[in-house]
């Protein structure tokens, strides 16, 4: 397939300007009765936001930390409470971008929520990459991933951040990492011997530590955030979009990590997690790796996702 300038895509782009999440209100279990927009009409009974979260906490047993009762991970807990602002305020990072031109698209790999995938090669050298196409976000968002892919630079099996360009039409940003030769993990998984398993549950534990230690939660851990050159022996932990740092105390969103790999603190709505949330998430990995289920965890919402937990 003959490469394309990176351009030729960016510059095209049609994203929505502007990405809404869904209110909590609207994912609700089924059994609080609530209708969707547009159904019932206007003489259907209203019921007030908080007995909606009171039924939700009955429901599923939401979490509520009681006062006098903080929060604080066991190991790694001050990072950036002892490091300067600089380190994690992402906020107020400049970005350096680099020229688009001097890479090239050659075919498509994967799309998310927040971004599109491509194989690239640089022009000059036609070295492989990978090229991230974000998709419109809040700059806060995209400075963050840049911010943590940055503070992680050089990091035991952490993806590499080559690059980091924007198109001058459209100001659609793209990362630009290292190339990885991954076989997809469905595929994979199942030919992996006892000592395979192990190996790459450690390479990814090593990734994991070293994030841990520079202060920072990757909430997405996950098969499909796990890239493995099976004939190399190389494992790198991608997609950052949804790391963070982490400060004691303070409460984070839980519309995080996809639901098979949630821990249960997620499941119930506690926001002051902490890094243990990424452990569990390689648990679930483990798990389905060992006994060849994926996923292990297989619920339909987060309320049976957590019956299925409580059941194993």
């Amino acid at each position: 397939m003959a490469a394309r300038p990176l351009r030729s895509i960016t510059s095209k782009l049609l994203f929505s300007s502007r990405y809404s999440p869904p209110s909590p209100l609207a994912i609700l279990h089924p059994s609080l009765g609530i209708s969707p927009a547009g159904e019932g009409g206007a003489g259907s009974t209203a019921r007030s936001a908080s007995t909606l979260l009171e039924d939700m906490a009955q429901k599923i047993g939401k979490a509520i930390r009681r006062p006098g009762a903080p929060s604080k991970a066991r190991v790694h807990a001050d990072v950036n409470v002892v490091r300067p602002k600089e380190y994690w305020d992402y906020e107020s990072l400049s970005v350096q971008w680099g020229e688009q031109d001097d890479y090239e698209v050659v075919r498509k790999v994967g799309r998310g929520k927040y971004s599109e995938v491509f194989e690239g090669v640089h022009c000059t050298d036609n070295e492989k990459c990978v090229i991230k196409i974000l998709k419109p976000v809040k700059k806060k968002k995209i400075k963050r991933e840049i911010k943590i892919l940055q503070n992680l630079c050089g990091g035991p099996n952490i993806v590499k951040l080559l690059d980091i360009v924007r198109d001058q039409q459209s100001k659609t940003p793209s990362l630009i990492f290292e190339y990885v030769n991954n076989t997809d993990f469905k595929v994979l998984y199942p030919t992996l011997t006892d000592y395979d398993t192990r190996y790459y549950i450690h390479e990814l534990l090593k990734a994991l530590e070293y994030c841990h230690s520079q202060g920072i939660m990757h909430r997405d851990v996950k098969p499909h955030n796990v890239m493995i050159d099976h004939e190399q022996r190389k494992l790198r932990l991608i997609d950052w979009g949804l790391a963070e740092f982490y400060h004691p105390g303070k409460e984070y969103n839980v519309r995080v990590a996809s639901r098979y790999f949630k821990g249960p603190e997620l499941l119930v709505d506690l926001q002051d997690y902490d890094y243990s949330l990424d452990m569990w998430s390689l648990g679930c990995m483990f798990a389905g790796m060992i006994f060849r289920k994926e996923p292990f965890f297989y619920g339909h919402d987060n309320y049976d996702q957590l019956v299925k937990i409580a059941k194993a």
